[in-house]
């Protein structure tokens, strides 16, 4: 007997851009649910390729548009929205002793604080309707960390943090919150993060200016630049079952080095799983 629940849902679903969100808003359209996708930039709204599915304008860097954008998105989808799929973020690479901040601010203000800011407003109707499902979109790096991510990965502990109490919280109320714990995914994520690193990194003056040049080389590189890259739709399947699926879980690892990190974390000295966690991290001293 199948676990999945059948009536369409109104999903509203944030960084629809490109990648992991596109995707998401294309596959959970073909499965009939009413999806709303929202999208920073207001000129990526204007050349959205889907006129079946609405998209909307929202910033999460900015509490005017996070407004905006929800109440555009209740209007495109007829309705209160019944599940959000926070799936808007950038990464901003850099050493914590080169972040300044300005930059690890703008880090927290899009990948967690305009995150909360969104599910607290749609939170009062899914408690009104006795249904709701918020899905995080989390990270490998929010449960390990690694060398020269160190905003990102304050962004993701943070979020599996808030959402793990979140879910405490919504205890009885009808509303699961569920993460998901992407690794590497091919997506446009890397040439952001390239863009985030030139424009708020003084890198070539850093006492780390060579491991930035390894990472700056990573970055560039086309296609997969990690072992184990899956395409977008490895998360959107679990998006869609923790949307769908009657009993959610509270995580969803995707790919083998999230599923690897999190057993090494547990049988592993720190020590020993630091030294693995430096050889994934790609930059550190050789």
């Amino acid at each position: 007997m199948s676990d999945l629940a059948t009536p369409p849902r109104r999903v509203l679903i944030t960084g629809c851009s490109s990648g992991i969100g596109r995707r998401a808003a294309e596959m959970l359209a073909e499965r009939g649910h009413l999806v709303v996708a929202s999208l920073r930039n207001p000129d990526d709204v204007a050349e959205w390729p889907h006129a079946h599915i609405p998209a909307v304008a929202l910033d999460l860097n900015d509490s005017a548009s996070i407004h905006a954008g929800l109440t555009a998105a209740v209007e495109a989808a007829g309705g209160p929205i019944e599940a959000l799929f926070n799936n808007g973020a950038y990464g901003q690479p850099g050493a914590v002793e080169d972040l300044t901040r300005d930059t690890l601010r703008a880090q927290l203000e899009t990948n967690l604080l305009g995150t909360v800011e969104l599910t607290n407003l749609v939170i009062p109707s899914m408690r009104a309707a006795g249904f709701g499902r918020i899905v995080q979109n989390s990270s490998v790096l929010g449960v390990s960390a690694l060398a020269f991510r160190g905003a990102y990965v304050a962004s993701k502990f943070a979020l599996e943090g808030i959402s793990d109490t979140l879910r405490l919280e919504l205890t009885g109320s009808g509303i699961d919150v569920s993460l998901i714990e992407p690794g590497p995914i091919t997506s446009g994520f890397r040439a952001n993060a390239q863009r985030a690193f030139e424009a708020n990194i003084d890198w070539q003056h850093s006492v780390h200016h060579e491991a930035y040049e390894r990472q700056l080389a990573r970055l560039k590189t086309a296609g997969p630049a990690a072992p184990f890259t899956l395409p977008p739709e490895a998360v959107v399947r679990r998006v869609i079952h923790a949307i769908e699926s009657r009993r959610p879980k509270a995580r969803y690892p995707v790919t083998v080095p999230t599923y690897l990190f999190a057993v090494l974390k547990r049988l592993l000295t720190t020590r020993a799983m630091d030294r693995v966690l430096m050889r994934a991290s790609g930059g550190g001293k050789r």
